[in-house]
């Protein structure tokens, strides 16, 4: 019992004014979170359409050097990503797929910095409101046990109830103010949590659009040296009329 008065007159003497304080300064975190993040966002905005377009004319042509110079201003994940694909195009498709895929990563672990935090208020933002009610509370029942042992009789009774019913009603605006809290970092949250989605499935188009030239180029490439080595072994590709293979003379 010792341990539950302590905490209960730490409770008493604190109140639960700091805990709005509280949920005012996470809310201010989190709104300055929400805008950097929009702008962040917008910084990263492209049009996929008219980005793919122009790599599929260069790439159709098989200029990789024109791709990278038309997307190098570009900021956007899905340039970056596309970018990082083609500069190491030289050393095949793998060696690409491998590049796009770290450079989603890194892309993927900037866009989603301090998303948590707008979760974490989100989820957690009504229980910081419901500890100031809770406090709130403890102080009603504290005053009406003082008014109570003060003075008795029914006028005494009638005002101690009446300074309970205040309390509670203030108690109760903490719980009000961590739902408010937590609405708008929810929503932002979701709604950012949508822009990067979105962004990254941008992102894996131009990449599969980037890979499926530098495969069928290397598939191409890898056709017209079969054919340059059979012919450099004296293999004619052409059956003989017997439809038995012919075979190489001997010099």
């Amino acid at each position: 019992m010792h341990t539950v008065v302590a905490v209960k007159n730490l409770l008493v003497q604190s109140g639960a004014s700091w805990v709005l304080w509280l949920l005012f300064a996470l809310s201010g975190g989190s709104i300055a979170i929400a805008i950097e993040r929009w702008l962040y966002f917008r910084s990263k905005d492209d049009d996929v359409r008219a980005l793919a377009a122009e790599l599929d004319a260069h790439l159709s042509n098989g200029s990789v050097a024109a791709a990278l110079d038309a997307l190098r201003p570009m900021r956007s994940v899905g340039a970056i990503v596309a970018r990082a694909g083609l500069r190491l195009a030289p050393r095949g498709s793998a060696a690409a797929d491998k590049g796009m895929q770290s450079a989603m990563s890194a892309e993927r672990k900037a866009l989603e910095t301090r998303l948590a935090y707008l979760g974490t208020l989100g989820n957690n933002a009504p229980f910081v409101g419901l500890f100031g009610t809770v406090i709130g509370v403890i102080l009603a029942f504290e005053q009406l046990g003082q008014a109570t042992g003060a003075a008795g009789g029914g006028a005494a009774s009638q005002v101690a109830s009446a300074a309970v019913m205040a309390a509670i009603a203030e108690a109760l605006v903490a719980t009000a103010v961590g739902i408010g809290v937590a609405l708008p970092a929810v929503a932002a949250y979701n709604y950012l949590q949508r822009r990067v989605a979105a962004m990254l499935d941008d992102a894996e188009t131009l990449s599969n659009l980037v890979l499926a030239y530098l495969a069928t180029g290397e598939a191409a490439q890898s056709s017209r040296v079969d054919s340059a080595r059979a012919v450099h072994g004296g293999v004619s590709i052409d059956k003989p009329m017997n439809g038995e293979a012919s075979r190489p003379e001997a010099a």
